[in-house]
């Protein structure tokens, strides 16, 4: 990022800085992206109504946990290192397993998950690598761990 500098956290619209500041004291640290993307609050705010609509919802079945699982793991699809650490360190602190958050972050098909949070993964890898492929038989795979329509609608789009 040294070609678009980190703009400095005083000097952020209130409302940016905020919630910089909240995203600290939850996690421990600020990942760089909320700074990056703070150089134009506008898109700023879009990107994280965003995210916060899907990562921060209440209802559905997914978890936290959950959540940041399906990022680590697309992420490490995607070559994307920093999203692999930063949602990777999430993932330690919902699920409490670190060793679980770096198979995954390396190979999920390997990890020591539950077979419902593996069918979520492949579903993911699968909306991830080869959208093309997804079909009725992935939906009756989720539904029978117990995932809903909207369920898999939110495991696709964090994916």
């Amino acid at each position: 990022m040294s070609r678009y500098p980190l703009p400095d956290l005083n000097t952020l619209p209130e409302d940016i800085k905020a919630k910089v500041l909240e995203v600290q004291e939850k996690a421990g640290f600020i990942p760089n992206v909320f700074l990056a993307l703070a150089r134009r609050p506008a898109e700023w705010r879009a990107f994280f109504a965003y995210h916060d609509a899907l990562m921060l919802k209440e209802d559905g079945n997914l978890s936290k946990g959950d959540r940041e699982m399906i990022i680590t793991a697309t992420s490490a699809a995607n070559q994307c290192l920093y999203c692999v650490v930063a949602h990777g360190a999430l993932l330690r602190i919902y699920e409490k397993k670190p060793l679980v958050a770096d198979q995954v972050a390396v190979n999920h098909r390997k990890a020591q998950i539950t077979p419902r949070q593996r069918a979520m993964l492949d579903f993911a890898m699968k909306v991830c690598q080869r959208s093309h492929e997804v079909e009725e038989a992935d939906f009756v795979a989720l539904q029978a761990h117990g995932f809903s329509d909207e369920d898999i609608w939110d495991i696709a789009a964090i994916t």
